[in-house]
């Protein structure tokens, strides 16, 4: 028999934050677009962590300091070609590459290397983020690390799969971990903190790493696979842009934790986010709110 059940957790007086249901089930296999997902997202990822591995990694950096590759623009461009070949009519807004409108209601958004710092680093916590909106809402995400070999993906009521080095998907579960002195807090930058918010917000990462058992810099998109997949408990981030944070909220939600801003709204259009295992979120989003 499966087991069901439904969480919902206060947040504060102004929002409500549902934990999607886990259903403990045998993978079903992925539908038609989340299928397309996976397949790209793993090829382009394959892309990148070749062209990785050879001695001519051309880095250049954009109008606001961070870095970018040929790989980068090369994998993203290779996505769009896929999705305007299958998907047509769908709309695609990247990272690297301008935005094309599309004649539908359905939008893709790629973030090819989320953490090319790390990538120029050939440090292997990098990822190639899928997701697919319609209108505003996420309606999948696919989070793909080709250099651990590692794959996490989710849709909308179906739940949350991961499978590493090939192996069949199996359903991926966000941690029990209720006592935040217990937690293992991530981020991607902790200088972040200060350098890309309008207010100073270092106290906000200071009070949550001083209540929790360890916090540590495994950032960016792998940061939110390590909380969907009960490894990590917290993980924050002070600044995101639309095609960082997509494809992360129905894999978080789906795996049985949350992703919402600092103030509890579940949304992917918001400056920062912050993720947890469902059980942790209040106290930290009493950290966070107001900020």
């Amino acid at each position: 028999m499966m087991n069901v059940y439904l969480q919902t957790i206060s947040v504060n007086d102004d929002a409500m934050m549902t934990i999607a249901p886990q259903v403990d089930e045998m993978p079903r296999e992925p539908s038609g677009r989340l299928s397309f997902a996976i397949d790209i997202a793993r090829d382009a990822g394959q892309g990148i962590l070749a062209i990785r591995r050879q001695d001519d990694l051309r880095i250049e950096l954009k109008g606001d300091g961070t870095p970018v590759t040929q790989a980068d623009r090369g994998a993203e461009a290779l996505i769009r070609r896929r999705i305007a070949d299958q998907f047509p009519k769908d709309g695609i807004l990247g990272e690297e590459l301008d935005r094309l409108e599309g004649t539908n209601r359905y939008c893709w958004i790629l973030d090819p290397i989320d953490g090319t710092k790390s990538y120029v680093r050939d440090v292997p916590l990098y990822t190639t983020l899928i997701a697919l909106m319609k209108g505003e809402e996420p309606q999948l995400g696919v989070i793909y690390a080709p250099a651990t070999s590692e794959l996490l993906y989710a849709q909308v009521g179906r739940g949350c799969w991961y499978s590493r080095g090939g192996g069949a998907p199996k359903r991926a579960h966000v941690s029990q971990v209720t006592d935040i002195r217990e937690a293992l807090l991530l981020t991607t930058d902790v200088e972040s903190f200060t350098r890309d918010r309008s207010t100073d917000a270092r106290a906000v990462y200071d009070q949550l790493a001083s209540r929790c058992h360890l916090a540590r810099t495994w950032g960016d998109g792998y940061g939110y696979l390590m909380v969907a997949t009960g490894r990590a408990d917290i993980m924050i981030d002070p600044e995101m842009d639309l095609w960082d944070a997509a494809a992360l909220q129905p894999i978080l939600q789906e795996a049985g934790g949350s992703f919402t801003d600092w103030q509890g709204r579940p949304t992917v259009h918001s400056i920062d986010s912050v993720a947890t295992n469902g059980a942790l979120a209040k106290e930290v989003l009493a950290v966070t709110h107001g900020w």
